[in-house]
């Protein structure tokens, strides 16, 4: 008999809690007996819907999770590191989508397409990696199995909206102060903690969280070590450039990797590509066919284009990555792991 499951989705009213709830009102891979909503106290006491039913929002305390069999943890990395082992005391498995596990050693850091049998060694927490690694790390791994890799080189074109509402709003308001004539002050951006703030709207920001000791920022050093922990592979080469661009919704990616077999093609890196699971080739120069972040928006796949050999590099290649980055970038990763846990009846 089939068994149903109490998913809880702590952060609830924040952006990609949104997109969790919407997701799991379509999940048919599994049963949902009960959801419980959490968040923080200031917004315990609202109501969201979930098929039909109103469902009161409570404050996320340790106690919340009695009876939780799926926690989706998506509110900061403060809120994963207080409550998520004290949910997996109370016999939750947490998903979380923050930082705060990812490079944990007992924690598997997971792409279902990619890695889905890492989740066998969980401890009880399960990370869901960073946006950007996720949808590069999808679209490689089908190339890295047929033709072996040995370097990756991307430079990232991110959108606000990895940022929070708070950064969506800061790009919509200095749009319109700009084109109205009208003065602003940047408070947001490029980090909100950090000592400098610069205009995000008709501009590109090659800082994406704060700096490293190396120079890198944390986001590419995010891409860098997770990559390496989702391939088992500690000698790839990686190398990352991380830029926030005034796009509200979708992570692009321009891609170089090396592969390690000779004589392969354009056409058969297209071919793997075009038969990889989640993964959609869009690539027809002639008729101006590739991917953009306007037309991944609200999509789960994703999306790969522009591959071509570099001119060179005969063992080379170029490519262009898209996704929506709530979505495939955080809500529905954590949701297909919930299903790929069912699936391997690990839970």
């Amino acid at each position: 008999m089939a068994k149903n499951y109490h998913v809880a989705v702590v952060g609830a009213t924040g952006a990609v809690g949104t997109q969790m709830i919407e997701l799991l009102e379509q999940v048919t891979s599994f049963e949902i007996e009960k959801v419980s909503f959490l968040s923080s106290a200031r917004s315990a006491g609202k109501k969201k819907t979930f098929r039909g039913k109103e469902i009161t929002i409570e404050e996320a305390k340790p106690e919340s999770f009695l009876g939780v069999d799926i926690a989706l943890f998506s509110a900061g990395g403060a809120v994963s590191k207080a409550l998520a082992k004290e949910a997996v005391e109370r016999g939750a498995i947490v998903i979380d989508n923050t930082s705060a596990f990812r490079m944990d050693s007992d924690v598997p850091l997971v792409v279902p397409e990619v890695n889905e049998e890492a989740l066998k060694r969980h401890a009880g927490i399960i990370a869901n990696p960073n946006c950007s690694t996720i949808q590069m790390v999808a679209a490689l791994e089908p190339i890295r199995e047929k033709f072996g890799l040995n370097r990756i080189i991307v430079s990232t074109y991110q959108a606000v909206s990895g940022s929070g509402i708070s950064a969506i709003r800061e790009l919509k308001d200095q749009s319109r102060a700009i084109l109205d004539g009208e003065e602003f002050t940047p408070e947001y951006l490029p980090v909100k903690g950090d000592k400098k703030h610069y205009q995000i709207a008709f501009n590109a920001l090659p800082q994406i969280d704060v700096f490293t000791d190396n120079d890198y920022t944390y986001e590419e050093m995010k891409m860098i070590n997770e990559t390496r922990k989702i391939m088992e592979d500690d000698a790839m080469k990686v190398a990352a450039t991380c830029v926030r661009i005034p796009v509200v919704t979708g992570h692009s990616e321009s891609v170089y990797i090396e592969v390690e077999e000779a004589d392969v093609s354009a056409k058969a890196i297209q071919e793997v590509l075009k038969n990889a699971p989640g993964i959609v080739l869009e690539d027809d120069p002639a008729n101006q066919v590739y991917p953009q972040a306007a037309l991944s928006e609200n999509k789960k796949e994703v999306f790969v284009g522009r591959v071509r050999r570099d001119l060179d590099e005969s063992k080379g290649f170029h490519m262009w990555i898209v996704s929506d980055n709530l979505l495939k970038g955080a809500a529905w990763n954590s949701i297909q792991i919930a299903e790929s846990l069912v699936k391997l009846e690990i839970i």
